[in-house]
């Protein structure tokens, strides 16, 4: 009998992707778990399909690895939930003999699993968590802004993601850690930076959440899970670098009248003058067991540390203000980068009409070294106080207004982070028609198109720092050229185009001359005239551009086939986006029309 090269005789190993690659009715039947269960543990494990080259079930499976297979069976979590399974059978039983008594008693000491370990062996680094942590933010702030269902989301899981929310804004806001900011139609696009990682998550704006049918909140609240452990151990860790406890314990008063981020930030300011002035008392505050047994069993932990708290913050601050920008003990160094944000709103108080979005600017006012309040109980001043600087409203003012202030739009403190600068406010007073609001995760020079309104402040920016802005031709060589009109500062831009035009008309001549030289000395006649120095200069370059045309079509024509596929993708990818920008300068022009015919 002729053995052929693959022959594998039954009941052999197999090799190759039959061995390494296992369907998910396989993986399951291996585990002996449910299917429900089985996704449950690959979201908490981290473990996801694979795409082998060649799938020997046929395309319509879905394959994963039999390493990722053996991991999870091997996880002691996987027993766990086994026994939790078990015992809700029992619950179910003695609901089915209606014995109440044991159905509750059993209930009470249902079987819990903790996520620690799980998370630790996803993440052995602080900062592998950081990296990890984008999608975690938008379903924490997700959730925490959608209605609690029966039977589906649970008010306690609501609580603990807004609780979550709200700590984790406290800490970027408290240590100047953000970066960019952005409205969209889906939301409000934050981006802060922390320990050298960008962060950047996605929050809903404040409307009614409409929730379909067609959702399975069964997968997503199995991520949310593992989401919540996640950012509660990041929080801890953050909290801890800056020498303040965690969890916070926050004053009732302002809990119950939503103010959660001031009742943050002043629980902060607590820590950092307890931390500072009585390192003692920190240290004993932190101990709180030892204390609570000696003053009785009645008084527990956290009584005692509120107790600390309502002590050093006293219930009545008509006055107090949010404290955000005091140094905390312990602290990193800070870069460039923060301590521009620091001194972004400094000396600015900030008060929040009731139309305007409270929880975003409560968020980022202070994280740029504002003072902030709005107009309700617990606010920490009241809209009559004479050191306002500038009040935020959405919708004309057809009341008093007060001279010592301006009155501008949410948009504006959007802008001015963005930009890094404090814009000029006409625009965006109250009742008019704001600036475009420009993304700042776009980068326009990539782009190719560089908006109007970006180029104006640009040239703010510049003149803020007294900078000399390059013009258009121009580069920064020539602006260190004693011969160029730009040594004297920004000029008309006219003029600097006919200083670069004479300039290259100048060098043209120059070369001509030599040219003419080494004729004379070779006996070849030539012609004196100058007239035709900028058809030379056009004719060259439409030479060299043609050269450059039959290179690249000869160089594409020995390529090899996947190389050429992907350059055509690329010189795609190129006229599409050249496409876009032709449309949108075709749209600016048409309105430019339109405004001026509305004008004549």
């Amino acid at each position: 009998m002729v053995k052929h090269k693959h022959y594998r005789p039954p009941g052999k190993k197999k090799e190759g992707n039959a061995a390494r690659y296992i369907t998910r009715s396989q993986a399951v039947k291996q585990l002996q778990v449910s299917l429900p269960l089985f996704r449950k543990l690959c979201i908490l494990k981290g473990v996801f399909p694979r795409e082998p080259k060649k799938k020997v079930k046929g395309n319509h499976h879905t394959y994963y690895h039999l390493k990722d297979v053996s991991f999870i069976q091997h996880e002691p979590l996987l027993e766990r939930l086994r026994e939790i399974r078990a015992y809700e059978r029992k619950v179910k039983k003695a609901d089915a003999k209606k014995n109440r008594d044991r159905a509750n008693l059993l209930r009470q000491r249902r079987p819990t699993y903790r996520l620690d370990k799980i998370i630790l062996q996803r993440y052995p680094n602080f900062i592998d968590a950081l990296r990890d942590l984008d999608d975690c933010l938008t379903m924490v702030h997700l959730f925490a802004a959608l209605p609690a269902i029966e039977e589906r989301i649970e008010v306690k899981r609501i609580h603990n993601c807004r609780r979550l929310s709200h700590e984790w804004q406290a800490y970027i806001s408290r240590t100047h850690k953000l970066r960019k900011v952005f409205v969209s139609v889906k939301g409000i696009y934050y981006q802060a930076e922390v320990k050298g990682q960008k962060v950047t998550w996605l929050t809903p704006h404040p409307l009614q959440q409409v929730l379909t049918e067609d959702i399975d909140f069964n997968i997503m609240l199995n991520f949310l899970e593992f989401y919540e452990a996640l950012l509660a151990f990041v929080n801890c860790h953050l909290y801890r670098s800056i020498n303040v406890k965690y969890p916070p314990i926050l004053d009732p008063r302002l809990e119950a009248l939503a103010a959660d981020l001031y009742a943050l930030s002043r629980y902060f300011d607590a820590n950092s003058q307890s931390a500072v002035l009585d390192p003692q008392a920190s240290s004993l505050s932190g101990s709180g067991n030892v204390e609570s047994q000696q003053i009785g069993d009645s008084v527990s932990e956290s009584e005692l540390r509120l107790a600390q708290l309502q002590h050093q913050l006293p219930s009545n601050e008509p006055g107090a203000l949010m404290h955000l920008v005091k140094d905390v003990a312990g602290e990193e160094e800070e870069d460039d980068d923060t301590r521009e944000c620091k001194k972004l709103f400094k000396d600015m108080k900030f008060f929040l009409n009731r139309e305007v979005y409270r929880e975003s600017l409560l968020f980022v006012i202070p994280a740029f070294g504002g003072t902030v309040s709005w107009e309700g109980d617990g606010a920490p001043f009241e809209e009559n106080d004479e050191s306002i600087t500038h009040q935020i409203v959405d919708r004309p003012m057809h009341g008093r207004q007060t001279l010592a202030r301006q009155y501008v739009q949410p948009q504006w403190v959007y802008d001015c982070i963005n930009a890094r600068i404090i814009l000029p406010s006409g625009g965006y007073l109250a009742g008019r028609d704001p600036p475009p609001h420009l993304s700042p995760f776009v980068d326009n020079e990539a782009e190719g198109y560089v908006p109007d309104y970006a180029e104006t402040i640009k040239q703010w920016k510049a003149a803020g720092r007294s900078e000399v802005l390059p013009l258009p031709g121009v580069g920064k060589e020539d602006l260190e050229d004693p011969q160029n009109l730009l040594a004297e500062g920004v000029i008309d831009r006219a003029k600097a185009k006919e200083a670069v035009e004479k300039k290259k008309k100048m060098m043209a001549l120059e070369k001509q001359y030599h040219d003419e030289l080494n004729k004379e000395l070779h006996g070849v006649p030539h012609s004196s005239s100058v007239s035709n120095i900028d058809n030379h200069i056009s004719g060259k370059e439409t030479e060299d551009k043609e050269e450059f045309d039959d290179d690249s079509e000869l160089a594409k024509l020995t390529m090899p086939r996947r190389r050429r596929g992907k350059l055509e993708a690329i010189e795609k990818g190129i006229k599409r986006k050249k496409d876009h920008i032709d449309v949108i300068r075709e749209r600016k022009r048409k309105l430019r029309e339109s405004q001026k015919s509305k004008e004549g």
